[in-house]
């Protein structure tokens, strides 16, 4: 029975069917928790934002190689325009609330990428510059996916205190949902047309992809640091 449910579900409805346990972990996470119920302290989530900025950075470079490979223009298109949106908007909410913190741009930019973060990035390139479109399309799909799934529900309960709501609120945001339901319409049409082996490709790449958006707020949560 659970065979002929997902034969019959859409790529990506079967990518989320087998990595809810992943998303169901990470949205029990105290980092995500402590957004909403104020037990998150202030420093842990300077330490994220500071990470997440340097993070986009790269997401975005990985969005233009991705773009580059495209087999549709339109394709193409969004995901350049995402790159920008990536660079421009996200950071510009990151980078008001770290100056409310007294961190400024430059400062963010001479931080050193903690082990996570970079192990992430370098998944990412790899799987962009190495792969076919539709496996590095699924590599980056997570990044997208899992933070309108954890926005909207951070949203129901909300956060009392004004950054933590500002960052909730910017994922939640319907302009971000659809950027995010884009990407998914493009995810099913390129699987549509990839090779078994493409697709079982992708399954593992966003698996590995959604472990990392898990382990992501868990190096903020820890301060993760190089060691030694």
């Amino acid at each position: 029975m659970i065979l002929l449910f997902l034969l019959f579900q859409s790529f990506t409805g079967q990518l989320w069917q087998e990595n809810a346990p992943i998303y169901g972990k990470t949205l029990s996470h105290p980092f995500l928790q402590g957004l909403t119920d104020g037990s998150l302290p202030q420093d842990r989530f300077r330490f994220y934002l500071v990470q997440d900025t340097l993070y986009l950075r790269a997401f975005g470079q990985a969005l233009n190689i991705l773009a580059a490979k495209s087999p549709r223009r339109e394709w193409a298109v969004i995901l350049a325009q995402h790159s920008i949106d990536a660079i421009q908007e996200e950071r510009e909410m990151h980078e008001k609330i770290l100056l409310s913190y007294g961190v400024t741009p430059a400062e963010t930019l001479r931080a050193v990428m903690a082990p996570t973060n970079r192990a992430y990035v370098n998944h990412l390139f790899a799987s962009v510059e190495k792969l076919s479109f539709t496996e590095g399309l699924a590599a980056m799909l997570p990044c997208y996916w899992v933070y309108w799934e954890v926005g909207k529900e951070l949203k129901k309960k909300g956060s009392k205190d004004p950054a933590y709501q500002r960052w909730i609120d910017q994922y939640a945001a319907e302009d971000y949902g659809k950027a995010v339901q884009a990407v998914l319409e493009m995810m099913n049409a390129a699987a549509g047309g990839a090779s078994v082996a493409e697709r079982a490709s992708a399954r593992e790449l966003f698996t590995l992809s959604a472990r990392y958006e898990y382990m992501f707020w868990d190096m903020a949560w820890r301060l993760e640091r190089w060691e030694p």
